[in-house]
């Protein structure tokens, strides 16, 4: 081997090690800036938890005129996307996620009691959905049942769907599963009901395995009567509004 060979040996090695080094800080980098937005997310909830009990006394002051929706409901999906990101990039093992998630369960708990609340104080009719899934590989329809939740959710505004990780080792999860009597056969779906259809009190149904989205709207009837009644009354206003400018 020549002195040429060599300095060929040593420029590959030179290049090769940038090369190595340069994507070792990128991809460390790029974590530490992933975990920096769970932390972010984190301080978030935090901050929402406790808006939430403040909600929770001014529910009792407030006329139902004045309450709209929680504070808590509009971040719940921006949150879900953000786990679901964090899932997919650090995966379901990682500590950082598991205490987002955990976070993330409060949350919608609080919501969930925050939005029964309301319902029976103001009579809107909601729908609540309590969905419990495993990303344990162990479950080969669950992200398709999320997937069909999501779609129904988008579609009907009453409907409110919180979602849990039924493996995820947390006190108020496993209380979930007492209160409800659930067992470990997933998907699971929990359909409540609002009182005022005099029809099942919310927990009283609970169903297992894939529900396509027409077996879930023939199990909540209610929702297309009222996506019904929104609509007419949508068709009316418009209908209103137009003879109204027909006579300027």
């Amino acid at each position: 081997m020549n002195f040429d060979d060599y300095r060929k040996y040593i420029f590959v090695f030179i290049i090769t090690s940038v090369i190595f080094f340069t994507a070792f800080a990128i991809s460390n980098y790029s974590d530490k800036k992933r975990i920096q937005n769970i932390q972010s997310i984190e301080d978030k909830i935090a901050l929402d938890l406790l808006s939430s009990e403040t909600q929770f006394n001014l529910l009792k002051e407030l006329s139902c005129k004045a309450i709209d929706n929680s504070v808590l409901s509009q971040e719940l999906n921006s949150i879900a996307e953000k786990l679901t990101y964090a899932e997919e990039n650090l995966g379901v093992t990682n500590p950082e996620v598991i205490r987002l998630k955990k976070y993330y369960s409060v949350l919608q708990v609080k919501d969930y009691l925050l939005m029964k609340q309301v319902d029976q104080k103001c009579k809107q009719k909601l729908i609540f959905i309590l969905y419990f899934y495993s990303n344990k590989g162990d479950c080969a329809d669950c992200k398709k049942e999320g997937y069909v939740l999501t779609d129904l959710r988008e579609e009907y505004p009453e409907l409110r769907v919180y979602s849990f990780d039924y493996n995820l080792d947390f006190p108020i999860i496993k209380t979930l599963q007492a209160v409800f009597k659930l067992k470990n056969t997933l998907p699971a779906i929990i359909i409540g009901l609002p009182a005022t259809t005099g029809t099942a009190q919310a927990g009283d149904e609970t169903h297992y395995g894939f529900k396509s989205r027409e077996e879930i709207e023939n199990l909540m009837p209610i929702l297309v009567k009222l996506k019904a009644a929104r609509e007419k009354a949508q068709n009316t206003a418009t209908s209103t509004a137009t003879t109204t400018q027909k006579k300027k």
